[in-house]
């Protein structure tokens, strides 16, 4: 089951580098782009989420002096299914293992899923036992609510990450 979910979050962060790699448009092709998506509003369907969160992470300047490969994207199942529930404790895991390890300066890092709380909660808990400053230039990217935000900036920011929030 480890190997479904890293797998999923390689094709992931794979399909968003791919996608993100020379698009370059002008005004007149903008126009035939495909509208916006909005927030879809079933919290089990990760089919439609996806789509909608590399949007939102893509939007902007989030991506800003991301010098890495690609970025990360760590999808955090929304549901209170037992089997969602076990998949963001393996993710938890995974998360903290990560940061642990020390991630390279220049590295993107985003969080997001259906649940704003759920992501945030995720987010607060990998984070609050890393060492300050450790994570010195490293791009960290909340995308959720804006009731979230203050709660997952104050564990990240004393790690040393730039952080940036992005509202779903």
């Amino acid at each position: 089951m480890r190997k479904l979910v890293m797998i999923s979050m390689l094709a992931l962060a794979s399909v968003f580098a791919l996608s993100a790699c020379g698009k370059k448009t002008n005004v007149g092709q903008q126009s035939h782009q495909a509208a916006k998506l909005t927030r879809p509003t079933n919290t089990t369907n990760k089919s439609v989420w996806q789509p909608y969160l590399i949007q939102v992470l893509q939007s902007g300047d989030t991506m800003k002096g991301m010098t890495g490969d690609r970025p990360y994207v760590y999808y955090v199942a929304g549901g209170d299914s037992d089997s969602d529930t076990a998949e963001r404790g393996r993710q938890l895991g995974n998360v903290t293992d990560t940061l642990e390890r020390g991630v390279l300066p220049g590295n993107l890092m985003a969080f997001a899923g259906p649940s704003s709380s759920k992501t945030a909660d995720l987010m607060v808990s990998a984070f609050k036992d890393i060492k300050p400053g450790s994570l010195d230039k490293v791009i960290v990217v909340f995308i959720g609510d804006q009731a979230d935000e203050q709660r997952v900036a104050d564990v990240v920011k004393p790690t040393g990450a730039i952080f940036r929030f992005k509202q779903m």
